[in-house]
């Protein structure tokens, strides 16, 4: 497994206005935007492309375009859902899927309640949206659904880690040899009694629409 911490001074302001319980849901959301625009210039290094002859105005070229099949995006419902917009203003030929699941509050053990993705991923580079990598234990679901449905290789967006989070997907993952990358825009401090990031910057999906 790959890790990667994005380090830009325009992120490091963009996470600090992102972190303070003053920022109001629409700042939120659209500083998400765009946070995840930047994290996604880092995660789609290796994308596969192919070489394609074209003609500019001036002069016969070759150039570069997405290969097929497209890379798939999947956003984790609800709080991956306010990554989406990010993602695909960089890469608006990707397919999108969508994968349900939610973290039991006393167990932190997930669950999966949707799933909008092809039956066949087979060689597909899939990139995952998910605002937080706490305890690992719904990442860890999400990729092992996806490597089930033949993703050739899985990169996972999040806007913040924490250690444990990192730890246990290297533990579940070991000696695998399996090609899962993880970028994140900050590794914070730890997890508290409640699963929660510290510092982190609260409930991801309840900043980014509300408490419903």
């Amino acid at each position: 497994m790959k890790l990667t911490v994005a380090n830009h001074p325009l992120l490091a302001h963009k996470l600090t206005v992102l972190r303070d319980e003053k920022t109001n849901s629409p700042t939120f959301r659209a500083l998400t935007e765009e946070i995840v625009t930047l994290l996604a210039y880092e995660a789609t290094r290796e994308v596969r492309t192919e070489k394609v002859s074209i003609k500019t105005p001036v002069a016969a070229t070759e150039g570069l375009m997405l290969a097929k099949p497209k890379p798939v995006v999947v956003p984790i419902l609800r709080a991956g859902l306010g990554m989406l917009e990010g993602m695909t203003r960089l890469i608006p030929t990707a397919e999108v899927g969508f994968l349900g699941m939610i973290r039991d509050h006393e167990t932190l053990q997930p669950s999966t309640y949707a799933n909008r993705l092809p039956d066949d991923l087979t060689g597909r580079q899939c990139y995952i949206l998910d605002p937080m990598l706490a305890t690992g234990g719904t990442l860890i679901a999400a990729i092992e659904f996806l490597l089930e449905k033949g993703a050739k290789d899985i990169t996972a967006i999040t806007i913040l880690a924490a250690p444990e989070g990192i730890a246990a997907l290297e533990a579940a993952f070991a000696g695998k040899n399996l090609p899962i990358t993880i970028i994140t825009g900050a590794l914070d401090e730890k997890l508290n009694e409640k699963g929660y990031i510290v510092p982190g910057l609260g409930d991801a999906g309840d900043r980014l629409y509300g408490v419903v």
